[in-house]
């Protein structure tokens, strides 16, 4: 499955793209959404979800959180109030090292043998 990429210049994201990004179904992001008070994307006029990069953000420590580390909901929830901005970074860490392993692959397979 290729990834989808954050694109500078666009501001929303349909829940179809963010679930392909995160590798979820759409279910699965709505019900975090019911789940997670901080996460509340914006709506466009026929009620169709608009995320942002920040809201994607948002979504990927909350897969980390209960999917990697094993966390329940509610324990996901209290992690992220108090310390919002570390996992952030932490996830960015980890955007960043899974891009640089992509470029590093992508060299490697222009190296003939």
């Amino acid at each position: 499955m290729q990834e989808l990429e954050f694109d500078p210049e666009r501001l929303y994201y349909s829940i179809s793209e963010v679930a392909k990004m995160l590798d979820t179904s759409q279910s699965q992001i709505r019900f975090w959404e019911t789940e997670f008070s901080m996460l509340k994307p914006k709506k466009n006029q026929k009620g169709n979800r608009q995320y942002t990069q920040e809201d994607i953000r948002l979504l990927r420590s909350i897969q980390h959180l209960v999917k990697d580390q094993g966390y329940t909901l509610q324990g996901a929830s209290e992690k992220l109030k108090s310390d919002h901005r570390l996992e952030k970074k932490r996830i960015d860490v980890i955007d960043t090292l899974k891009n640089l392993k992509g470029f590093l692959q992508e060299i490697k397979d222009q190296i003939p043998d």
